[in-house]
């Protein structure tokens, strides 16, 4: 209790000197301040927040770790390494595809099953505040031939696919002792967020062929570069760079995987939860629902969900878009204000 007061009377003696101190401003204390130390203080932080601006630094590449951990998903390396062995032709997978489709139920040669797919979350705000969001993808197999979720007849896989956009990936070298950029890839459409969640490992439900036709799974991605780039290197070398944008990704908490992550419910209603990270690039995001049965799509939905800024991070997304001169000219004002507001606050100063 006597620590509490004590803080709170050097608390209380703190606020008097800043009052104190601002109402013994003077015009000369202004002119002082703007010629001295104190406005190359403020000058260097306004070019702080104009070099933040401009190069788009700390735009959330916080750790997803814990929630990766809580959520079942796989760390950054198993996602590499999905792609690794998904991108690689599955001759076993291949025969049991061919053997599901000999042994076809005569019942249902044509696979009359369809899904019906909905999301938690339609629409998606993000504030400044916004912190990552979870939502849930939930459907149920229309005509569905099992007796219980127990039995297993059918697969499920849901991908959430962010906005495609361009994307440059380069590779460093020690050159001279330097760290230096010695290659670049400049990928003409890549994913900018990209989830996946299964029933169970996508490597046992069906084969590489229709996953890539599909574009399932991180090794089956088509990240097809830019005409001309593919000309300057082996398919071996393009594929060590669609790794590293894929590492790069999962490390930021965008490229996700859950192997089990889908569960039935009772013979046919199924569902998963599937986590937004706080750095999600805003747009539309995709979500993609494939059934199988015997190694076999049968069928497919899609729907949609937006995320939208709202609030003061949209308006101050319009008013850099919109406006960049004076959102930058704002920056600086703002920043050489705070500096100068500080400085005669909290610096006493001789006159």
């Amino acid at each position: 209790m006597a620590g509490q007061n004590q803080f709170s009377e050097k608390f209380r003696r703190r606020l008097a000197d800043a009052n104190r101190n601002v109402r013994a401003i003077k015009p000369h204390h202004v002119r002082a301040a703007l010629t001295s130390r104190n406005a190359a203080f403020a000058l260097g932080a306004a070019v702080v927040v104009i070099l933040i601006w401009i190069f788009n630094v700390g735009m959330g590449q916080d750790s997803q770790t814990a929630i990766l951990r809580e959520l079942g998903l796989a760390p950054p390396s198993a996602v590499v390494k999905d792609m690794e062995t998904s991108s690689q032709p599955d001759a076993a997978a291949e025969e049991r595809h061919r053997a599901a489709l000999a042994e076809k139920p005569f019942r249902n040669p044509e696979f009359q099953e369809s899904v019906e797919v909905d999301v938690s979350a339609k629409s998606v705000a993000i504030t400044a505040g916004f912190s990552g969001q979870r939502i849930v993808v939930f459907g149920a197999v229309h005509k569905s031939l099992q007796a219980s979720a127990e039995q297993g007849l059918y697969d499920v896989i849901v991908v959430l696919e962010g906005v495609n956009t361009p994307l440059i990936s380069r590779r460093k070298s020690n050159v001279a002792g330097l760290w230096v950029n010695t290659q670049a890839v400049e990928f003409a459409s890549v994913p900018s967020y990209y989830t996946i969640s299964s029933t169970r490992p996508i490597a046992e439900i069906s084969t590489p062929r229709v996953f890539n036709e599909h574009e399932i799974g991180f090794g089956h991605v088509h990240m097809e570069p830019e005409p001309g780039e593919a000309s300057k290197m082996s398919e071996e070398e393009l594929q060590k760079f669609r790794q590293a944008v894929v590492r790069l990704k999962a490390e930021e908490g965008l490229y996700q995987k859950n192997s089990t992550g889908v569960v039935f419910i009772g013979r046919s209603l199924f569902r998963t939860s599937i986590h937004l990270p706080a750095n999600v690039p805003i747009g539309p995001v995709t979500a993609r629902t494939y059934l199988f049965r015997d190694a076999e799509l049968i069928a497919e939905k899609t729907t949609t969900v937006q995320l939208e800024r709202q609030g003061i991070e949209a308006f101050l997304y319009s008013f850099a878009f919109d406006h960049p001169a004076l959102y930058g000219l704002f920056a600086v004002i703002l920043a050489v204000c705070s500096g100068l507001a500080a400085s005669a606050i909290f610096n006493r100063g001789s006159s």
